[in-house]
């Protein structure tokens, strides 16, 4: 049913209860002129006289008492529904689709859904890791992460924080193969490379280089789809790896990962998150769209100073004595 022959019979059905269509207009918010015309129309798209007005009442034919018990009930159901769609926009519970990358994520989204359930059981993560694109909007997607600013029509995106890309190494490594003192050197060392899932291109490093980010190949001695693999292959000292803030921070902050060749860090990319109107948004996803933001908006959890990494460099030199 149209939204107009809905508000018109709608119309029609107060008018016949309060006996007045003076009084149906006050009842609906609108104005008296605007309450006639509904019902007029509804009875030219009819073509039949639905109400006989007097000056004092309104009457009823037989065949427009029939047409009034047969809508009512489907006019209960509308407005049993949309009473139901009110209170669930207002409802922190329910479910919430939320959907990111693959690649090195899980580890960003995890505390945030933790802290998010645990103040509002009622719940229902539905979560979305992949490194292709999808369509959001016909996803039907509440909040969606990106690396990389790639707008879906539809919806309204913001910047979390930059994505630094690290080059570092176990200090195991290091002790075995030396530090890479320039970008050429990097011809002497076992590299890892990663090969994107969704298409199978393997990723270039991304280097500051005068200023400029370049894009460079390496002869890898592993590449892999899987991040995972990667900083686990970077950790144990096998390869010298290229690495993002958020999965290498942590293992730097620890001295499990040394950053080297810091002049060449760069950040070329960061990570976005995407969403509808925050004006039509259920209260759950607008509650943890604030949640994101306070978190991880500028983060300092995931992004390393300049002090921090130039520190961690430096502190793996001195325990070696140099």
């Amino acid at each position: 049913m149209p939204i107009n022959e809905f508000r018109s019979i709608a119309m029609f059905a107060k008018a016949v209860e309060l006996g007045s269509i003076r009084q149906a207009a006050l009842a609906q918010g609108v104005s008296p002129q605007a309450a006639t015309q509904a019902i007029a129309q509804l009875e030219k798209h009819l073509g039949v006289r639905l109400l006989r007005r007097t000056t004092r009442s309104l009457a009823l034919t037989e065949e427009d008492q029939h047409f009034l018990e047969s809508t009512q009930p489907a006019l209960a159901t509308l407005d049993r529904a949309i009473a139901t769609a009110r209170e669930g926009k207002d409802d922190i519970s329910g479910p919430l689709r939320i959907v990111g990358p693959k690649s090195s994520f899980a580890g960003i989204l995890m505390p945030l859904l933790e802290e998010f359930c645990c103040q509002h059981q009622g719940i229902q993560p539905d979560v979305q890791l992949d490194d292709g694109l999808g369509n959001w909007v016909l996803d039907r997607v509440d909040v969606g992460f990106r690396m990389g600013a790639s707008l879906e029509e539809g919806m309204i995106g913001r910047r979390l924080f930059l994505i630094q890309l690290i080059v570092c190494a176990s200090p195991a490594y290091l002790q075995r193969h030396g530090v890479p003192l320039s970008l050429e050197d990097l011809a002497n060392h076992r590299c890892s490379v990663f090969r994107h899932p969704a298409t199978g291109r393997v990723t270039p490093w991304y280097l500051t280089v005068n200023g400029e980010v370049e894009h460079r190949q390496l002869p890898p001695a592993l590449s892999t789809n899987d991040t995972e693999l990667e900083i686990q292959a970077v950790l144990s000292g096998q390869v010298i790896g290229q690495r993002a803030n958020f999965s290498a921070a942590p293992h730097i902050r620890a001295g499990r990962l040394v950053p080297v060749l810091l002049p060449h860090t760069s950040d070329p990319i960061g990570l976005h998150i995407y969403y509808g109107s925050r004006a039509a948004q259920p209260r759950r996803v607008r509650a943890f769209l604030d949640l994101a933001l306070r978190r991880l908006l500028e983060s300092t959890d995931h992004v390393l100073s300049d002090k921090e990494l130039q520190s961690s460099s430096r502190g793996w030199r001195r325990g070696r004595g140099r």
